[in-house]
């Protein structure tokens, strides 16, 4: 299996950085993409990294924000068969704190290609996206500052446009997560992978002991994480002093498992 990120807010090996996250994914032998970030951005790094986006099999979208959807357009024009499985709320409209936009392009909506998951779905041999109905919220997370509109109101999200791709291939479980909203901590939890990769959500914390806890926590899992954008640079460095198996993933760069 091997990851290679095309998207991430840091970068190496020629590529260009935006905030957003996109992997492409080599697993059971299928080619994924995992999100496309906030432009057309995947498709120049997967240039540059030698990754044929006319030769994804199936793009996952991990939720309706726009840096990890904004390229969904461009990638359905790049690909003109890979079926797309995104979550059953993703086009509800989201804002930040600021009450900006953050959602996705509404007039995406009644593409076919676009495939509603509701409930756990298996989509090819060993690979199964798992949704937020499935994990249990038994510690806090918080939505800081963003929001979703429900019911012609503005309201605090609760993240119920948000999956997760479980990868099984037969020696090891490996979860995709694309922020990890609902708390890096109950996905874990629920699902019990061996390796997980994606973002903590935890950008916005302070380096206190809340964030010394979560390190701790997650310490104390048999699992090793490939932590990346919306986890803070400083905030991952903090929780590594903690977490042995913890390391960063920049666009350009591929792991092996």
């Amino acid at each position: 299996m091997k990851i290679t990120c095309l998207v991430e807010n840091t970068a190496t090996n020629n590529c260009s950085a935006e905030h957003g996250l996109s992997l492409y994914i080599e697993a059971n032998g299928l080619n994924l993409l995992f999100d496309m970030g906030q432009s057309d951005l995947f498709a120049k790094n997967a240039e540059i990294l030698s990754v044929n986006i006319d030769k994804i099999d199936i793009a996952i979208l991990s939720h309706g924000h726009y840096d990890h959807g904004g390229g969904l357009s461009k990638f359905l024009k790049l690909n003109k068969s890979a079926p797309v499985y995104i979550p059953q709320n993703a086009f509800v409209a989201h804002y930040n704190g600021q009450n900006k936009y953050i959602g996705l392009d509404n007039e995406l909506i009644s593409n076919s290609r676009l495939k509603i998951v509701t409930t756990n779905t298996q989509i090819a041999h060993g690979l199964t996206i798992i949704t937020h109905n499935s994990v249990p919220t038994l510690h806090k997370f918080g939505c800081f500052g963003l929001k979703k509109e429900q019911d012609g109101k503005i309201i605090d999200d609760d993240f119920d446009h948000e999956q997760y791709l479980l990868i099984e291939d037969g020696s090891k479980r490996v979860l995709i997560s694309g922020c990890s909203h609902r708390g890096i901590l109950n996905i874990v939890e629920a699902i019990h992978p061996d390796i997980v990769i994606g973002g903590f959500h935890t950008s916005k914390m302070e380096l206190d002991d809340e964030l010394k806890n979560l390190g701790n926590d997650l310490a104390k899992f048999n699992c090793r994480y490939y932590t990346c954008h919306c986890t803070g640079q400083e905030q991952f460095e903090f929780m590594q002093k903690k977490v042995e198996d913890l390391f960063y993933l920049s666009a350009g760069q591929t792991i092996t498992l």
